[in-house]
């Protein structure tokens, strides 16, 4: 007999995930950061990346042909090494002074955990910010309502998404063994690759994420037609990366558990046929 699926873990992405609708916090610092440099880099070449390590995320900007084009005509080369690293050192400050303005909780995280833990499901969460930064998030989160079991980031680990180390980190902290009992959910690209990447559920945030981009007020300010428009074109992107399921926010947990306890014999390496909402 087949056995049916258990969910015992859900191991969610910070900034535009739990905290910060919009994910609004690393896609300003990184504008400002080239600003710096006289470099015009555009929000939506700053929100390409996002997922990724901090660092990894500016050598991506670096080799965008527009941004690459324009670091060649002002300093007469392509970028080295060593511009990398300090251009990283320089964007450490600017994103920790900014993190407190970002760091709501977003509506319905804080009841749907508690719904996960009357469940006996883990909370964990993952994120491209460093230590310091984590840390800085974590307190705003804390005082929003939402402590999760456990947390972890991209300098924890030999390497940030999209590689799953981070993942298998909040399972080695939280003593899971079963990579089917996982849920990884976030706004990102990267974050469906790492969970992918490590044989776990996927599943990807439309409304409160960085593909969206816009703060909870500007979401809701838009007419219903351009909301569904911008969701249609973010759940394809989700669905060309293979993620399991599309949801809205953060607080469709619940509905994708349900949809995943109620198979038999489907793991999330088989699985390619619950692709949307659950």
């Amino acid at each position: 007999m087949s056995k049916r699926n258990k969910v015992q873990l859900v191991v969610a992405d910070l900034a535009g995930t739990t905290v910060d609708f919009g994910s609004r916090a690393p896609a300003g610092a990184f504008v400002r950061l080239f600003e710096r440099h006289g470099i015009v880099a555009t929000p939506a070449q700053a929100r390409e990346p996002m997922g990724m390590n901090k660092r990894d995320h500016i050598k991506a900007m670096l080799e965008n042909p527009d941004i690459a084009a324009q670091w060649r005509r002002k300093n007469g080369t392509s970028y080295s090494e060593a511009d990398l690293d300090a251009l990283y050192a320089e964007f450490i400050p600017l994103q920790l002074e900014c993190l407190p303005d970002y760091g709501d909780v977003i509506p319905g995280v804080v009841e749907t955990v508690a719904q996960l833990r009357a469940r006996g499901i883990a909370v964990a969460v993952t994120t491209g910010y460093n230590r310091d930064m984590l840390e800085v998030v974590l307190d705003c989160a804390k005082k929003g309502g939402f402590c999760p079991d456990a947390a972890f980031c991209a300098s924890d680990v030999a390497s940030g998404r999209p590689a799953p180390y981070m993942l298998f980190r909040a399972m080695e902290a939280l003593n899971i063994h079963d990579i089917a009992s996982i849920i990884a959910i976030g706004d990102t690209i990267p974050d469906i690759s790492a969970g992918l990447n490590g044989g776990m559920w996927t599943v990807g945030v439309v409304n409160t994420g960085n593909m969206v981009g816009l703060s909870q007020a500007e979401w809701e300010a838009l007419p219903v037609g351009e909301q569904e428009q911008r969701k249609t074109v973010t759940r394809q992107v989700y669905n060309t990366a293979r993620a399991h399921f599309v949801v809205d926010s953060f607080a469709a947990c619940l509905s994708v558990i349900a949809a995943i306890e109620s198979q038999t014999g489907c793991t999330p390496g088989l699985s390619t046929t619950c692709i949307g909402e659950p």
